[in-house]
């Protein structure tokens, strides 16, 4: 069955940097696009940033243009997302997600960033 696992996240001090990673299985990893989401407490859950099969197109959203760097590796089926600059605003649950036929989303890692 399909299954991601995300992993990574902690507390980290405005300006750090963190890099998470989402574990992939159960289905053609090459394949299919993936992408990472985050959720906010008393917010709707938005896409951070999105990468095609091969990783030739990625795109990110205004809010972390220039400080977040999503990549892959199909080899390991593996999707990461580097993010430097941090801000608080940044603090949120993160997920990754792939669709085949429906969603799939992991179990979400936090991310905290605070002084």
């Amino acid at each position: 069955q399909v299954q991601l696992v995300e992993s990574g996240g902690g507390l980290v001090q405005p300006g750090g940097s963190l890099k998470l990673s989402c574990a992939a299985s159960g289905f053609t990893f090459r394949n299919l696009p993936m992408s990472w989401f985050r959720q906010a407490p008393g917010k709707e859950r938005e896409l951070v940033a999105s990468i095609t099969s091969l990783g030739a197109t990625r795109n990110y959203a205004d809010s972390v243009k220039g400080r977040f760097i999503i990549s892959r590796d199909n080899a390991k089926n593996m999707m990461y997302l580097q993010m430097n600059s941090l801000k608080p605003e940044d603090t949120a649950v993160y997920y990754c997600k792939v669709f085949l036929a429906r969603e799939y989303w992991g179990q979400g890692t936090q991310v905290t960033v605070s002084s």
